[in-house]
C-alpha cells in the first residue's frame, strides 16, 4: 500500500485555497519562480505523452503592450468571434443557475446593479489588464488535436494554479482572451495553426480588492458521485 504524502495537509491547502482572484498587488513575480511553477505543472497528465500545452509568458512592457491594445477595443465596442467553442450553445440547469448565481454574487460585491451595462463592461474589461496582475500567461493548443488534449490542458492549467498557490501566489484562469486572438497574434509569435484558449493571471492578491471577498460555494460529493459496490460509502475493492 503507497503511504500517503508526509505534506499532504500543504497540497490539500494548496487546492481548496485556490480562488480566481480578480485584483491584484503590483509586486513583481520573478521570470525564475514562474518557470518554476511551469516545470512542476508540467508533470499532469497527458494521452501519451504528447504535452499538448503551449504558454506564453508576458511581463513589463510586453504584458502592458498587449493589455493596451485588447483593453481599447473592447472599449471601442468591437466584439471579435472566438476561435472554438468555450460555452454551450444552449444552457441548461444546473449550469445556467449556478452560473447566475456567481455572477450576481460577484457583482453584488462590486456594486454594480442588475442591468447596469457600462459598470459591467468596465468590470469585464479589467479581464484584459490581467486584473493588474504583474504576470499574464496566454495559453495556446494546435488545431489538429482533439477533445483529448483539451482535457490534458485542463490538467496542466490546473497544475500551474495550485503550484502557484504552494508559492503563496495567486491566479485566474480567463477565458475572456481568447476573443482577441486576431490582437495576440499581433504581440506573440502565435502560428495560424494554433488555438487561443485562454490567458491567466498570476500574482500576489490584493486583499483591498472587493471582488477577492467572493468564495464561490461547491457542491457536496453526494451531489455529484455515487459509489458502486462499497458499502457503507467506502470506496475500494471488495473481498
Amino acid at each position: 500500500m503507497t503511504e500517503p504524502l508526509p505534506d499532504q495537509a500543504a497540497v490539500d491547502r494548496a487546492i481548496t485555497s485556490r480562488r480566481s482572484i480578480r485584483g491584484y498587488r503590483p509586486d513583481l513575480v520573478p521570470a525564475e519562480v514562474v518557470r518554476d511553477i511551469l516545470a512542476v505543472a508540467s508533470r499532469a497528465p497527458s494521452m501519451t505523452n504528447t504535452q499538448p500545452w503551449r504558454v506564453h509568458v508576458l511581463m513589463g512592457a510586453a504584458r502592458d503592450a498587449l493589455c493596451r491594445e485588447i483593453v481599447a477595443a473592447h472599449a471601442a465596442g468591437e466584439h471579435p468571434e472566438p476561435d472554438y467553442d468555450y460555452y454551450p450553445r444552449e444552457w441548461l440547469s444546473p449550469y445556467l443557475d449556478r452560473r447566475r448565481r456567481i455572477g450576481w454574487a460577484l457583482y453584488g460585491l462590486l456594486g454594480i446593479a442588475k442591468g447596469d451595462r457600462e459598470a459591467t463592461a468596465r468590470q469585464h474589461r479589467r479581464n484584459y489588464d490581467f486584473f493588474g496582475a504583474p504576470v499574464g500567461m496566454i495559453v495556446t493548443l494546435h488545431r489538429s488535436l482533439g477533445a483529448g488534449s483539451y482535457l490534458d490542458l485542463g490538467m496542466f492549467l490546473q497544475n500551474v494554479m495550485v503550484a502557484a498557490r504552494a508559492r503563496g501566489l495567486d491566479t485566474c484562469a480567463q477565458a475572456a482572451f481568447m476573443n482577441w486572438h486576431g490582437i495576440i497574434r499581433r504581440h506573440l509569435p502565435i502560428p495560424p495553426e494554433e488555438i487561443v484558449i485562454c490567458g491567466m493571471a498570476l500574482g500576489h492578491a490584493d486583499p483591498a480588492a472587493p471582488a477577492n471577498a467572493l468564495v464561490s460555494p461547491r457542491e457536496p460529493v453526494e451531489a455529484f458521485c455515487t459509489f458502486h459496490g462499497a458499502p457503507g460509502g467506502t470506496a475500494g475493492r471488495q473481498p
